[in-house]
């Protein structure tokens, strides 16, 4: 299985050689790494590694743990194959061809492309900044096909790009359309220990771009998806 594998490293020669060979000799195989983060001395790299299903990811974490000066901010399993910001092109070539189906197709991608768990394009009520709780007044325009149902929304008004960690143990990124009070919410459930590592800041700004070209192709069509109910996709 694929295992997304999140560490917090020194920044020097020779520590992520380290970090490359323990997994490998733990069982891991990389088959991609991408920095999130180089501040401070310190650095940030997400592993994706094919993981044997019989082992024990208890053996990874010790041997990452005996490194100095390295953490393990999360493991948790990913969805297909790792893909890099050369995919979201692609992905908005497609919303553009199909605008029909634009927000299906963003929705059905994101947990692909940034190891999430499950995807949704909430609707929350034109009036929100008036009212209290009205994330849980939003309505669903369309759900990825891992969404439970419902799907258990934080608040995410007021309407901007961030990560939320909830109290239920989810990481939710949130990214509006800038219309219609439509919302792209992505969600990693933090089940289990190790659990999934919340959403970094160039995750969240990866999906808000997405989501802001994505409503530059669609346009009005964005107005129409709270129009009527769309089931969840099978």
């Amino acid at each position: 299985m694929l295992l997304r594998v999140r560490v917090t490293l020194p920044d020097r020669p020779g520590t992520l050689g380290q970090v490359a060979r323990t997994m490998g000799v733990s069982g891991a195989d990389i088959v991609q790494v991408v920095v999130l983060e180089r501040l401070g001395g310190r650095a940030v790299d997400d592993f994706t590694v094919v993981w044997p299903g019989a082992a024990r990811v208890e053996r990874l974490l010790a041997g990452l743990a005996a490194i100095p000066g390295v953490r393990v901010d999360g493991v948790w399993r990913a969805i297909g194959a790792p893909t890099t910001s050369g995919q979201d092109a692609e992905l908005l070539a497609q919303v553009a061809a199909n605008p029909a189906d634009g927000v299906a197709t963003l929705v059905d991608a994101v947990p692909g492309l940034l190891a999430a768990d499950w995807a949704v394009a909430a609707v929350v009520p034109v009036d929100w900044a008036s009212r209290t709780g009205a994330a849980g007044e939003a309505t669903i325009g369309y759900a990825s096909w891992r969404a439970p149902v419902p799907p258990p929304l934080p608040e995410v008004t007021p309407l901007r790009a961030r990560a939320i960690s909830t109290p239920g143990g989810a990481h939710v990124a949130v990214a509006p359309f800038g219309r219609a009070g439509l919302v792209l919410v992505a969600a990693r459930e933090c089940v289990g220990t190790p659990a999934a590592a919340a959403f970094h800041a160039t995750e969240v700004d990866r999906l808000a771009q997405l989501v802001r070209a994505a409503a530059v192709i669609l346009g009005d069509r964005l107005d129409l998806v709270g129009a009527a109910p769309l089931a969840a996709n099978p």
